[in-house]
């Protein structure tokens, strides 16, 4: 029998993953986001709401939940085609603070008091189940057409382009995929934290995900998986020390960053002459 804290634990890590994934999407195809805190938003209040108010069951609100997070992805692609580089992420941060704005001013949803009586649905088996389907997912992927195309993409779109590559349906369904993650990952936080609020899907919970990313390496699903953990474990092992954990915990990255600055997993690309 799991102890409660660790099973709390687990399935942040678990969500964590899944978040972390959501921004491995569209990454590998070139694209940064600063916005998956919106999304991830969507998807918790929508849920959240088909849960509390609608009576659905939780799986077909998780559903729901993503799809929308995916539409908002798509409305979101479309003008993040035309640019690229830090453009493009002040762009999605601007989204993400839009949202959270939305959130935090929608009465229906509970505006600044947030939404509670949200049902604890969210089960360790079923994060473990999605996590695993992701993982199988991205390792098909990773050696298919479409995978061949991300990563093209992400190196030069002009020799993508010309060796037949779909700029603007790879973009699309990376971008709008990587939100669909977030969405799923909202869902399932909100029915394990039964009460969400606006403050929660921030620029901070967006930069954390780039964080996790970032440390685990850009290139490499497994490093998203393997910055999860770091990000998720390491505060809780050094929780111990209360005030001093997260200056701790800073200062880990600021040192990783500095050594293995290409992740923890990912690939050390040559210098150019």
């Amino acid at each position: 029998m799991i102890d409660y804290y660790v099973e709390s634990v687990l399935i942040f890590l678990g969500i964590n993953v899944i978040l972390a994934f959501s921004l491995y999407v569209p990454v590998s195809a070139g694209l940064l986001s600063l916005g998956q805190g919106g999304f991830m938003a969507i998807g918790a209040y929508v849920s959240a709401v088909a849960t509390t108010r609608l009576g659905w069951p939780f799986l077909l609100a998780l559903a729901l939940g993503a799809a929308t997070a995916g539409l908002a992805g798509v409305l979101v692609a479309f003008p993040a085609l035309r640019i690229r580089g830090v453009y493009l992420i002040i762009l999605t941060m601007g989204f993400g603070e839009i949202v959270r704005i939305f959130f935090l001013n929608f009465e229906p949803t509970g505006a600044a008091s947030g939404l509670g009586g949200i049902p604890n649905a969210t089960s360790l088996g079923l994060v473990v189940v999605i996590v695993l389907a992701l993982i199988v997912f991205f390792l098909q992927v990773e050696r298919s057409r479409i995978g061949r195309a991300l990563e093209a993409v992400r190196e030069d779109e002009l020799a993508a382009e010309v060796t037949g590559v779909n700029l603007v349906r790879v973009k699309l369904a990376a971008f709008s995929l990587g939100a669909v993650f977030a969405g799923v990952g909202g869902a399932l936080y909100a029915h394990h934290a039964v009460f969400i609020d606006a403050a929660q899907f921030g620029f901070f919970r967006s930069a954390e995900i780039f964080i996790i990313v970032l440390l685990g390496g850009m290139g490499s699903f497994w490093g998203a998986l393997a910055g999860a953990v770091v990000v998720t474990v390491v505060p809780e092992l050094l929780r111990g020390l209360q005030e001093w954990r997260m200056t701790l915990f800073g200062s880990l990255l600021v040192v990783m960053m500095i050594v293995r600055p290409w992740g923890l997993v990912g690939q050390r690309r040559p210098r150019l002459p």
